[in-house]
């Protein structure tokens, strides 16, 4: 067996198990869900699995009514949806929705359930509570531009179709995906791509985290003192955002692409001003003092492993094409950004989109005030910040 080969092995040996253990899933949740079509696209299949979880769990809200209103306050208006919280058939199903979506999003197994009930608004708790009938929803799949109606389940299994732009008066739960959780496995999955591909090129065990806090020098940063989003008036049903940033450029010792993750697990409301006073790029990771930043929104169909790999093939190939990046200096920097924005996938820019708004060429040690992003979607304030070590 040659070198090549040597090293090829694990990794077809650990493509292999995913794909065997993808299938092992699929074969599950058709059992569960028999009217699922595994070969529709990964949107299609989620929106397929939660019509159904609404509608069963419509049916079980005489039984389990009553504790989902002693778990909800107008301070915490979601609450996990486990196997453990149903009976029969629904347990089963929940169970298989969570174990088919980590697939589908490429996030690891785990018993942590991934999807939750949420009051569609704080000022239908009250109703709920002295007697109004709740309905259970689910966002459509497709262009939230296109919607016109949302379907909802009574607890007979009626469907009422409600507004999609008007706030209904009724209570609604909405079944969904729990953004939250999904994101922050997923954005740890991504940083792990990243760093795992980095890490070989430069024959290091440590991470890019541990290469940082390990150097005894004072630390350059920028630190993002206020973000909004502009208020798309998205249907209600949507409920918050799920924002994360992507930071791009190019190591400062190798002519090697540099991309690190920025969770912003704060920002989940478009019209509104956030003032996090959050670090959001370490200089001494970019050459030339100078990077771009995506606004990327988590979504139902984002795989996560899928996206970090294409992106760190995308900005590697990029660089391989430019003869000698320090001839071009940072411009090369938007290059790489542009690049992963061709290449992501038309219905990104739908309701199923990722993308939100793109920062081109931050300097180190410069303030920004009120600082649009090239779509116009996001306005950001930035300063810089030295840290010193003790």
């Amino acid at each position: 067996m040659n070198t090549l080969t040597k090293l090829a092995l694990p990794a077809l040996i650990a493509a292999m198990s995913m794909q065997s253990q993808a299938a092992t899933t699929a074969t599950q949740v058709q059992q569960a869900f028999p009217t699922l079509d595994v070969f529709n696209p990964a949107g299609d299949q989620i929106a397929g699995m939660k019509q159904h979880l609404a509608r069963q769990i419509a049916k079980q809200l005489p039984t389990i009514g009553a504790q989902l209103q002693a778990q909800m306050s107008q301070y915490r208006l979601q609450v996990p949806l486990s196997s453990n919280q149903a009976s029969g058939a629904l347990a089963q199903q929940l169970q298989s929705a969570t174990d088919y979506t980590r697939t589908l999003k490429g996030l690891p197994s785990s018993s942590q359930s991934l999807y939750q009930l949420r009051l569609a608004d704080a000022s239908m708790l009250e109703r709920w509570q002295n007697g109004d009938d709740v309905l259970v929803a689910f966002a459509p799949k497709g262009d939230d531009k296109s919607w016109l109606h949302v379907e909802a389940y009574d607890q007979q299994g009626n469907t009422h179709l409600l507004d999609a732009r008007t706030l209904p008066k009724q209570p609604v739960l909405v079944v969904e995906i729990d953004g939250r959780q999904s994101m922050k496995e997923g954005l740890a999955v991504m940083q792990s791509v990243f760093d795992s591909r980095f890490e070989r090129g430069l024959g290091k065990t440590q991470s890019l985290q541990a290469e940082i806090q390990s150097d005894a020098q004072p630390i350059s940063t920028s630190v993002l003192k206020r973000i909004r989003l502009n208020d798309d008036e998205e249907p209600w049903i949507l409920g918050a955002a799920e924002v994360y940033g992507v930071v791009t450029g190019v190591n400062p010792s190798r002519d090697e692409p540099v991309l690190d993750i920025v969770d912003m697990p704060y920002l989940d409301h478009d019209g509104r001003d956030y003032t996090p006073n959050q670090i959001i790029i370490h200089w001494d990771r970019y050459r030339w003092q100078a990077a771009d930043m995506l606004l990327m929104e988590q979504d139902d169909n984002t795989n996560y492993q899928t996206l970090a790999t294409t992106f760190l093939d995308i900005v590697t190939q990029v660089m391989r094409a430019i003869p000698d990046p320090n001839v071009q200096g940072y411009a090369i920097i938007p290059q790489l950004t542009n690049q992963l924005i061709k290449a992501m996938p038309s219905s990104w820019f739908t309701n199923d989109d990722d993308y939100v708004d793109v920062f081109y060429t931050l300097f180190e040690g410069q303030q920004y005030t009120d600082y649009m992003g090239a779509s116009g979607n996001a306005k950001i304030s930035l300063s810089p910040l030295t840290i010193n070590p003790r």
